[in-house]
């Protein structure tokens, strides 16, 4: 939406840019200092339900995990995202937005111990981005074409303000579970204004073909231990075969064959980090009648074997837990 559609003027004065800049450098400033007040060494906190903070002295090798819809902003340093052949580099002037859960990889590109790499993540609520939508009269445009479900896009001064005063939040506790959520809504209703709207927009309005895109990620995330039958899950969908390929790749980069093989493996890796289950009924638990067909695919997405690929990870631990992402459980890794 323009400046002008939202009623102000859409040419802004030398001493408004520099007024936004400075804004931008005390917002981000005090960012950094609140996340390495609540985050002391490297590691990665759930500092109140929905809301995790970031800290990390070295960059890092690709990390796996599967991630929720979320709001990511990074404080200080820089971060990488692979979804599929995607790649997502976003830095302290850009945001990530993740509209659907996914199988992602990730990792740290800068971060020093003199300049940790710091950030906040905020997990988006899919029925509260669609009251909001309702509440601020928000509709998605008439272009129903493949939306991709993350994207990088720049930072703005009244999204940044609004990170921070949820991250200061977290100083006051009693207030916390009052404000925070009007603060969350605010940063969704902002989103929905900026340049990656149309993704939360789209996502919300059944019939769409981001929702049914959204609706079929979905159905491979849920249903990933039994058989896939292409043509019965484009019927439910309303889509052809060629046109649910053809969609789905487009908005993940992987087919949906692909995306339901990521979603088996992390899984699985989930399970044997937990410890209680072998590489065998790990990846019979997620879909995997042949053993050995299961620890070959393991093999070819994290390089190792299962078992190994545990050990090494497990040993690694307790040192730093840094996530591909936010991953969905062990404190989202």
């Amino acid at each position: 939406m323009s400046n002008q559609a939202m009623g102000g003027s859409s040419v802004e004065t030398k001493p408004q840019r520099q007024h936004g800049v400075e804004r931008m450098r005390m917002s981000r400033d005090e960012l950094v200092e609140r996340i390495t007040r609540h985050v002391a060494e490297d590691s990665s906190v759930e500092a109140a339900p929905g809301l995790f903070l970031y800290r990390f002295s070295s960059p890092t090798g690709p990390r796996y995990g599967v991630t929720e819809p979320s709001f990511c902003v990074i404080a200080q340093g820089s971060k990488e995202v692979l979804l599929g052949k995607g790649r997502y580099r976003y830095d302290a002037s850009h945001y990530l937005l993740v509209s659907a859960e996914l199988p992602v990889a990730g990792h740290i590109v800068a971060a020093s111990k003199e300049q940790p790499y710091l950030a906040v993540r905020l997990v988006l609520d899919p029925a509260v981005v669609t009251e909001v939508l309702i509440e601020a009269g928000l509709h998605a445009s008439g272009m129903d074409d493949a939306i991709k479900v993350m994207a990088v896009s720049r930072l703005d001064v009244s999204l940044l303000d609004a990170v921070v005063r949820v991250v200061r939040l977290l100083d006051s506790p009693g207030d916390y579970g009052v404000l925070a959520p009007l603060v969350a809504r605010e940063i969704i209703y902002r989103l929905c204004l900026g340049e990656q709207g149309d993704r939360l927009r789209q996502i919300a309005v059944s019939g769409s073909r981001a929702h049914r895109i959204a609706k079929a990620i979905e159905f491979l995330r849920t249903n990933r231990k039994q058989p896939l039958r292409i043509a019965s899950l484009a019927r439910q969908l309303g889509m052809s075969v060629s046109g649910l390929h053809h969609h789905f790749k487009a908005a993940t980069g992987m087919s949906p064959l692909q995306f339901r093989k990521q979603f088996r493996l992390q899984e699985a890796r989930r399970l044997l980090l937990a410890g209680d289950v072998g590489a065998a009924t790990a990846g019979y638990r997620v879909g995997y009648d042949d053993a050995s067909h299961f620890s070959r695919e393991y093999r070819r997405l994290f390089g190792e074997p299962p078992l190994r690929d545990a050990e090494r990870l497990r040993g690694s631990a307790a040192s730093r837990r840094e996530p591909a992402l936010g991953s969905k459980g062990a404190s989202h890794r």
